[in-house]
């Protein structure tokens, strides 16, 4: 029998762990570990920063969900990892103390970075989990106008709720006549041409956000922010009454000095999922350290791919199930400016960019299916 700990609750730990439970023998035991008891389904913030759904619709409980799948669920902070001695340490939950693991998937998601913004835990909102898109909602529902400045610091690599939330507050400020009392300013800390890597892409979000009459503003990255003004480095300066920026974000601390993370803290890992440096380890989502924006897609595909790989290493079979980097989203603006991309980060292929109405619909039936069918 082995021991399987699954370190983290989000989409790839998730996914990891349901994945596991239908490839591997029951005699093998599979224990989630994750801070929060509820999985959020993040990509559904901003619909509940504007109204649009309950935190219940958009969470799942991880112990019910993982017990259906014979997993068992441990709530609980990972602080530490030992690869030599194979165990986790665990603290602030229902077990303080050390897991013992035969296999280890990482699925430890990425911290936020405030601190390395200058008065951004003061001043500064953002919508990443419930409590801040709660409370983003209620200073949309106190605006009385002015202007409203969204956008992303460096290292964030979350441009899709930056959009949607400039696109649901244009349509909310037009449908209570305030919309002309409003100027709302997308702010980017990279060059225009770096925001997507993709011309297509570049040209149709330029076309909803004209539609909008909402303003782009690139090469701005925050350094400080002020109770009403967001500055950079080189002193350049933007006011605000309404401000939502998405924080920098950087690897997890708990793999910190083990020698197996890039400049930012992220881990490093090979196609296969397989940590590189440490035996019988896997990473997965946010805590990875591959190029380009951390989406929820992308966790659950690595997640299936190391589900699979480790399996076979149980069967005592070469993995070789490979992982292929893509980035696929939708940017929901509400209607028919809404947007599709796909594009490959590890290949030369041209992407896929697609606009409409359709668009909005599809993402909000994927992520009711999502959530039934992992609940």
């Amino acid at each position: 029998m082995a021991k399987i700990l699954i370190a983290g609750g989000g989409f790839g730990g998730v996914v990891a762990a349901e994945a596991l439970a239908k490839q591997v023998r029951a005699e093998h035991e599979i224990t989630l570990v994750s801070r929060n008891r509820k999985f959020v389904f993040y990509p559904d913030l901003v619909r509940l920063a504007f109204g649009k759904c309950e935190p219940d619709d958009i969470s799942i409980d991880l112990f019910e969900t993982m017990l259906d799948h014979r997993v068992k669920f441990v709530q609980g902070e990972v602080a530490r990892l030992n690869p030599e001695a194979r165990t986790v340490t665990v603290s602030n939950g229902d077990l303080e103390g050390k897991l013992s693991y035969d296999y280890l998937i990482l699925a430890l998601g990425r911290r936020l970075a405030t601190e390395r913004v200058t008065g951004f835990f003061e001043h500064a909102g953002h919508i990443l989990d419930v409590p801040s898109a709660l409370k983003f909602g209620e200073q949309v529902k106190s605006f009385k106008g002015g202007r409203i400045v969204i956008g992303q610091c460096p290292g964030a690599r979350l441009p899709v709720p930056v959009f949607e939330t400039a696109f649901a507050l244009s349509r909310l400020l037009r449908q209570k006549g305030q919309r002309d009392a409003a100027r709302i300013t997308i702010i980017n800390p990279d060059p225009p041409n770096l925001a997507f890597a993709d011309l297509d892409m570049a040209r149709a979000l330029r076309a909803a956000l004209e539609e909008h009459s909402i303003e782009s503003l690139s090469d701005f990255p925050i350094d400080r922010v002020l109770p009403t003004l967001v500055m950079t480095a080189n002193g350049h300066a933007l006011e605000y009454n309404l401000l939502m920026l998405v924080p920098p974000f950087r690897g997890p601390g708990a793999v910190m000095g083990l020698g197996i993370t890039g400049e930012e803290g992220y881990i490093s890992v090979d196609r296969k999922m397989r940590v590189q440096g440490i035996e019988n380890v896997y990473a997965v989502g946010d805590c990875v350290d591959f190029v380009g924006p951390k989406l929820g897609h992308m966790a659950v595909h690595q997640g299936e791919v190391a589900a699979a790989n480790l399996a076979l290493e149980l069967q005592e079979k070469d993995p070789n199930v490979l992982y292929d980097h893509e980035m696929m989203m939708v940017i929901d603006e509400g209607g028919d400016e809404s947007i599709y991309l796909r594009k490959g980060l590890w290949d030369e292929k041209r992407s896929t960019v697609k606009q409409g109405r359709f668009w909005s619909w599809a993402k909000h039936i994927h992520d009711k299916y999502w959530l039934a069918t992992h609940a």
